[in-house]
């Protein structure tokens, strides 16, 4: 575990030349160490400033660089990154230089920083929780767009903010659970059954919502899955080829001739997903075996999909099926799509829909783009983080199932506390809350130096 009393100091900035670079150091020791190296260009001491500021000056680097033009960023209290007094070192960006930067201010008092004891500071001092700083680390990596979105949704709250909420709320029925046995021979009555159940009922909906999130549409990962679903000889199968742009899946006007799902990855503006075309649906008998385990790959595949299409034949009317489905279906995981437009349309359709045509090819760009926006926000964290938030989640939700049960049977509020404390304990491991030194050390090591 680190030292966070210690001042430490890494360079902050890329390796490599540039025109500027920064240095950056953290700790209580900071004042007096950047002090003995850096010099204001109007001579005033460090310690007189008591609010952030950039400070202009130069750098006194020994005999063989001498003194260089720097700018000093000044956190002189804890209302910091780190929650420490921490500055950053502008200067010139050459390495000679930089490290000649860190060479002296270890020479004055600090030391160097370990991978990540920078954002590790931060979590320990509460500027950030778990999710956030393994957001940071995101951003860093991140290599599309997408991913970069993904991460700064994660810094700003968007993961953290709903976890942080379910566990204020479950440590408040705890605390009512909690007054209640304290005050058991009073017969003072802190929360009824039927509030406890509707608390408990909400609480589990929370988690359950938060993993859904995390793992099914997003796969714990990048890449989602967008499956082509609809009736036989609907157009599924060259819609898929139109969209990868070749010929990928049979095609044949004969129904039923996809019998097993085909995948095929595309990238849509570094966004990366696996396009899925799947059996047509039918109402079928389990003793018509091979169409039946085709439509049991179907309902999987459905299951696990980030996306649905919704395909539509566009030269026919709505069968039952499909009418149902529009009845039914998500909007907000799926998007309707009337094929074969070519060849005209009937006047039932919904006239939200995305037209395509897989020969003529009009609509299929329209479709791309509206499957990237549709999937924009699909992603609510990053990988790792997802990883590793799976079994706390799951002991989470487990416990509250549990205690609903022994809610619902009035077999005692103190076997409900305990369950609810379980699921605090899982979800303050998300966060942070609860932590153990080999779980941050795993997480921090992943930083480079200097974050």
């Amino acid at each position: 575990m680190f030292a966070v009393e210690d001042t430490i100091v890494a360079t902050a900035s890329a390796l490599g030349g540039a025109a500027r670079g920064a240095v950056r150091v953290s700790g209580n020791g900071m004042l007096d160490i950047v002090g003995s190296v850096f010099m204001a260009s109007d001579g005033q001491q460090l310690d007189a400033f008591a609010h952030a500021t950039v400070v202009p000056g130069e750098l006194n680097l020994g005999n063989s660089l001498g003194r260089v033009p720097c700018d000093l960023y000044l956190w002189p209290t804890a209302r910091s990154y780190t929650g420490q007094p921490a500055a950053e070192l502008h200067t010139i960006g050459t390495t000679p230089i930089l490290d000649a930067v860190v060479r002296a201010v270890c020479e004055s008092g600090a030391r160097m920083a370990e991978p990540g004891e920078f954002t590790m500071r931060a979590f320990l001092a509460g500027r950030l929780d778990l999710t956030q700083a393994e957001a940071v680390l995101g951003v860093i990596d991140s290599q599309s767009q997408q991913e970069l979105q993904v991460s700064l949704r994660q810094l700003a709250g968007g993961l953290s903010g709903p976890l942080h909420q379910l566990r204020e709320k479950l440590i408040d029925l705890l605390a009512h659970l909690e007054a209640g046995l304290d005050f058991v021979e009073e017969d003072i009555e802190f929360i009824s059954a039927a509030e406890l159940v509707s608390e408990l009922d909400a609480g589990l909906r929370s988690v359950e919502a938060i993993q859904q999130r995390l793992t099914s549409r997003g796969n714990g990962g990048i890449e989602r899955r967008v499956v082509l679903m609809g009736l036989p000889n609907v157009g599924k199968s060259s819609l898929l080829n139109a969209l990868v742009g070749e010929a990928v899946a049979i095609v044949s006007e004969t129904p039923g001739t996809t019998r097993d799902y085909v995948t095929r990855r595309i990238d849509l503006d570094g966004m990366p997903i696996t396009l899925v075309d799947t059996a047509g649906i039918e109402l079928l008998e389990q003793g018509d075996s091979i169409n039946y385990k085709a439509q049991r790959a179907t309902s999987r595949q459905q299951t696990d999909a980030a996306l649905a299409l919704l395909c539509l034949d566009g030269t026919r009317r709505l069968e039952p099926w499909e009418i149902q489905q529009l009845e039914a279906t998500d909007s907000a995981s799926r998007l309707v799509v009337i094929t074969k437009s070519d060849a005209g349309t009937v006047g039932d359709l919904p006239s939200d829909a995305i037209r395509t045509s897989s020969l003529t090819l009009d609509g299929v760009q329209f479709l791309r783009h509206a499957i990237r926006i549709a999937l924009a926000n699909d992603v609510e964290a990053i990988p790792s983080t997802a990883s590793r938030c799976h079994d706390s989640l799951r002991l989470a939700a487990e416990s509250l199932r549990r205690a609903r049960y022994v809610a619902s049977q009035s077999m005692g509020e103190e076997l409900v506390a305990a369950e609810v404390r379980v699921s605090l304990e899982g979800l303050g491991k998300v966060v942070g809350a609860v932590y153990t030194d080999d779980v941050l050390d795993r997480i921090f090591s992943r930083f480079c130096i200097g974050k």
